[in-house]
């Protein structure tokens, strides 16, 4: 099996758990890490025994096959168009990019060159939502008509060591944490056709409670609590609420709707469980058993499952397109808010084919 060699643009907080989990995917190497901080870069380099280089090095670099993209938001575009440029494949960490235009371009270049595009989040992959997806697609809750989805939280101000940049335009819940809700639902439902929305600023300065920041304030520049209408070209509608405006819920994370029965998924920041149905003949909630192997932590499926559809020339599932369309949907949910009405989403995708069941623990073909 060929093996691809995987540079890191990135060295934050992210990327710990993405070098540990390329050493479980026997198609992944991590050989070279880089950042725009050195003495980071160097010291994940010692940590992990790979290479540290300058983003530009890294960039040009021969022996790399694909840049993962851990950067800020606000570089996801510049720094994926430049390894395109470069003739590498590019896989960021969500979102794709912060604005539509650029986002558009990546997707362009990348086919023009014969390159992948992937993005984050790539839990849908995981044990949970994978376990969801065969509840729907047997027909356990029989048709899907709607859904709930909820991040309720208070920001990352008060754990996150670098937080401004959460409550910068390209972040806030929607843009943080929106993804991973939106790509669950994709997942399991299929494209969104139509939103409308209301979004607001309720706290125009939050103070940082972390290290080494701690006392300094952020000055708000995006909306922290989202609340959107969502209709699926299915037909499903969806209620979803983003927030970093909540101490404290008891909402579940996402719920499905169905004909004869509910769907209790899991937190779609995480890859494993638990997944309950409710039938509509019976009298408690079911868990179900979950259907495959990955469910603990396993940032880097998406990236591995791009470099095995290289090799055999089918989409991969974490794929731009896909990750386009939950740009589109955000920015299209934010103008509803602006605009006070309903609008339609320009873009599509086509919804991601399940993992089969019963593959080895580090392969995805």
């Amino acid at each position: 099996m060929k093996q691809f060699q995987v540079g890191i643009v990135g060295c934050g907080n992210i990327s710990k758990i993405y070098l540990e989990q390329a050493k479980t995917f026997d198609i992944l190497n991590v050989s070279a890490v880089a950042d725009v901080d050195m003495n980071r870069a160097q010291a994940k380099a010692i940590e992990y025994q790979v290479r540290a280089l300058t983003v530009d090095e890294l960039l040009s670099d021969k022996e790399i096959d694909i840049i993962l993209n851990l950067t800020p938001p606000a570089a996801h575009g510049s720094i994926a168009l430049s390894a395109l440029a470069a003739g590498k494949s590019v896989y960021n960490e969500k979102p794709l990019a912060i604005d539509r235009e650029e986002a558009q371009k990546m997707l362009q270049i990348a086919q023009s060159k014969n390159l992948r595009v992937g993005c984050a989040p790539d839990t849908f992959i995981g044990a949970g939502l994978q376990t969801c997806r065969k509840v729907i697609d047997q027909g356990l809750i029989g048709k899907p008509v709607a859904a709930t989805a909820f991040m309720m939280g208070h920001g990352p101000e008060r754990w996150h060591p670098d937080p401004e940049f959460f409550y910068k335009p390209g972040g806030g819940p929607l843009f943080d944490m929106g993804p991973y809700y939106l790509t669950a639902l994709i997942s399991l439902l299929g494209p969104i056709k139509r939103v409308s929305s209301m979004a607001r600023i309720s706290f125009p300065e939050r103070m940082i409670g972390s290290e080494p920041k701690r006392g300094q304030t952020i000055k708000v520049e995006t909306p922290t609590h989202v609340s959107a209408n969502l209709e699926f070209v299915s037909g499903v509608m969806a209620t979803l609420i983003t927030s970093f405006d909540v101490w404290k819920s008891s909402v579940p994370r996402i719920e499905i709707y169905g004909s004869e029965g509910t769907l209790w998924a899991p937190d779609p920041n995480t890859f494993g469980g638990p997944v309950q149905i409710f039938k509509s003949s019976a009298k408690e909630w079911e868990e179900v058993n979950l259907i495959h192997w990955r469910s603990t932590n396993s940032r880097g499926l998406g990236v591995a499952d791009m470099a095995h559809a290289s090799l055999t020339g089918r989409p991969h599932r974490a794929n731009g397109e896909m990750a386009y369309h939950v740009l589109d949907i955000m920015h299209t949910i934010l103008n509803a808010s602006i605009q006070m009405k309903e609008l339609e989403v320009k873009s599509t995708c086509s919804q991601p084919t399940p993992i089969p069941e019963g593959l080895p623990f580090n392969i995805l073909e």
